[in-house]
């Protein structure tokens, strides 16, 4: 039987409110309290991290930095400077397994698809990449509030200290009451190169870029 026509106004309200994320409440522990028996490279580490929250916190997720290259090459910059940090770390262990959230990305077809979801009469939701290391498994997920969800399924494989590579097994399109399936298209890689507690710094096989921090919840299909 052939899907019903695709109709993301009849699900999903005209305005969602788009969460924010305080940068406040990622820095832990907070410079404050540090103590003297911390490393430097740790006290460095906080800094480089809240250095690059603070350059993405107004950056819409990266639709304001794809208009100014001095900020994208500055909160590159940013990245660059805490990878430093993560340089030599395992970041493909079980500690990956999480669903991330989008904070900030250079990826093209992501943005394409936060800035033009009004055109359906819709908006973006939360943005994610749910990650199961032990399944080897990887959703790319794009939620479109209430209902509305567009995800691809992938497999991995791990390949410590920070790459993964995946391959797209498949895509499924999805509101309230009709589903369409997509063929699978393309694999690749990427690389964690700074991870802890709370948020995870990514650049992959065509040189972009992904900030996430860990959602405060976990997505199912």
């Amino acid at each position: 039987m052939a899907p019903p026509p695709i109709s993301l106004a009849a699900n999903f309200p005209q305005n969602p409110k788009i969460h924010q994320i305080p940068i406040s409440r990622r820095l832990s522990p907070t410079v404050g309290t540090v103590s003297p028996s911390r490393s430097v490279s740790s006290v460095d580490s906080l800094r480089a991290k809240t250095d690059l929250l603070r350059l993405i916190s107004d950056q819409e997720r990266g639709l304001r930095t794809q208009t100014n290259p001095s900020k994208r090459k500055e909160i590159i910059g940013a990245i660059e400077e805490l990878a430093l940090h993560g340089d030599g770390t395992i970041t493909t262990d079980s500690s990956l397994s999480c669903t991330w959230r989008m904070l900030w990305t250079t990826e093209k077809e992501q943005l394409f698809i936060i800035k033009n979801a009004r055109l359906f009469g819709t908006e973006t939701g939360d943005v994610l990449q749910v990650i199961d290391v032990e399944k080897g498994l990887l959703n790319n997920v794009i939620t479109f509030p209430p209902s509305g969800v567009f995800f691809v399924r992938s497999e991995i494989e791990a390949e410590p200290p920070q790459r993964v590579n995946f391959r797209f097994t498949s895509a499924v399109i999805r509101g309230s009451k009709w589903e369409i399936p997509l063929p699978p298209f393309g694999r690749g890689w990427f690389e964690s190169v700074y991870m802890d507690e709370e948020i995870r710094v990514a650049k992959d096989i065509r040189g972009d870029y992904l900030v996430v921090d860990r959602a405060p919840y976990s997505w199912k299909e």
